[in-house]
């Protein structure tokens, strides 16, 4: 059963910025999944199976596959946009918060991790609230994907898309997930991250759907009142042809040990 739990965000609502609520039933439709095996690798070296805290959870895609391998999930969103159109699962329970996670015990969790959203926390406020519900040997997974691969020709129109069109448009902080968060500092015991792909079999309709999503096209298009993907869609379409093409993202982040 799906359990929302609609919570202030504490102190840590002074650092949100709501770049997805408009979109949160976008958002869930058409982002990719996450790997299995990324959370078959985090579950293995985490130091229990117990419970995992999926922070900045969105509508839910990293909490509901880290219940494949986790006891219980605790799911915290700031946006109740996202939460609503958050996926049930009858392991994971749903909390409206920033960078905390109300309701869990001092040293109970055995994973936390953050998918594709450690770029927007105060990390004042994070880091000590990861450092309060590991347990001793608990780990924090960071992690978001880079711009997605398809072939060349594509690759290039989507790259001045990325950059140019909507490139003024894209929130400062993207700049740190560009980078994998490795700029980010992070003040735990560093274990490589996986060398793990996200990949797809998508339609020219199902890719422009996704690039709706990005919070650098709801910018763009609140400000100048125009789609930008409506005007690359006819370039995308001609290059994309008929039927699915593979469509990769390389995963990068980091994992620590408390």
């Amino acid at each position: 059963m799906l359990v929302i739990q609609h919570r202030r965000c504490d102190k840590g609502a002074v650092s949100f910025q709501d770049h997805f609520s408009t979109k949160a039933a976008d958002y869930a439709k058409a982002r990719p999944n996450y790997p299995a095996e990324l959370f078959v690798e985090l579950a293995r070296l985490a130091p229990g199976r117990s419970l995992a805290w999926d922070c900045g959870t969105g509508n839910g895609q990293a909490a509901v596959a880290l219940a494949e391998h986790f006891e219980r999930v605790v799911a915290t969103e700031p946006s109740a946009a996202q939460l609503a159109a958050a996926a049930a699962h009858p392991r994971v329970t749903y909390g409206q918060s920033a960078e905390l996670a109300p309701g869990v015990a001092d040293h109970t969790a055995d994973l936390v991790t953050a998918a594709q959203a450690a770029h927007w926390f105060d990390l004042k406020i994070f880091y000590p609230e990861v450092r309060r519900v590991l347990r001793p040997g608990g780990l924090l997974a960071i992690w978001n994907y880079a711009v997605c691969s398809i072939d060349p020709l594509i690759d290039a129109t989507l790259r001045h898309f990325y950059q140019e069109t909507v490139g003024p448009y894209w929130p400062p902080e993207r700049k740190q997930a560009e980078k994998s968060y490795r700029n980010l500092k992070f003040p735990f015991e560093e274990i490589p991250f996986p060398k793990i792909n996200l990949e797809v079999r998508w339609t020219a309709e199902e890719f422009a759907a996704y690039l709706r999503t990005w919070s650098s096209v709801t910018h763009y298009t609140e400000t100048l009142g125009i789609d930008p993907v409506a005007g690359l869609e006819p370039d995308l379409n001609r290059l994309w042809g008929h039927g699915r093409r593979p469509v990769m993202w390389p995963l990068g982040g980091r994992i620590g040990r408390v």
